[in-house]
């Protein structure tokens, strides 16, 4: 990275994003905007690690669901590293809620609801973390230089 603030992050392409062939093109947006992939896997999420991904919504009215969709089947993990990585991936992904959206943003254009709104991001550098540890490993990371990585 050429200068700034390089942070790691979690992004996972959630089984609506896998299930509508959507995994390229979402990588593809996240890498053009210079993000580094140093680590991915696809898996299926088992509710004890969906229990723990999303323990701060334990108890609220939508923990359940989110329990069961991202439990339903696979998804893409991805480790993306970059200048203010987290902010960055935030907000090409937009809004939570996809009606709220703008549009170009990636749930803006294709997400389709609440829940199954294509992909999940670490909202902070202490949730990063947190949910990295939980997918990946030390040795899992690729350290690497992009081409043109410096302009990044």
């Amino acid at each position: 990275m050429a200068e700034g603030n390089v942070e790691r992050t979690l992004v996972l392409v959630k089984t609506d994003g896998v299930r509508r062939g959507l995994v390229g093109a979402l990588i593809g947006r996240l890498e053009a905007k210079g993000l580094k992939i140093v680590a991915a896997k696809m898996l299926r999420v088992t509710p004890e690690l969906a229990q723990r991904h999303y323990v701060e919504h334990e108890g609220k009215v939508f923990y359940t669901a989110l329990i069961q969709h991202i439990t339903s089947g696979p998804v893409i993990a991805l480790a993306l590293e970059g200048r203010s990585a987290i902010s960055v991936v935030r907000l090409l992904l937009g809004a939570t809620n996809p009606q709220l959206a703008a549009p170009g943003t990636i749930r803006g254009d294709w997400a389709l609801g609440l829940t199954p709104n294509l992909v999940h991001a670490s909202d902070s550098p202490e949730a990063a973390a947190r949910e990295l540890a939980l997918y990946f490993t030390a040795d899992e990371y690729q350290a690497y230089s992009r081409v043109g990585e410096e302009y990044f």
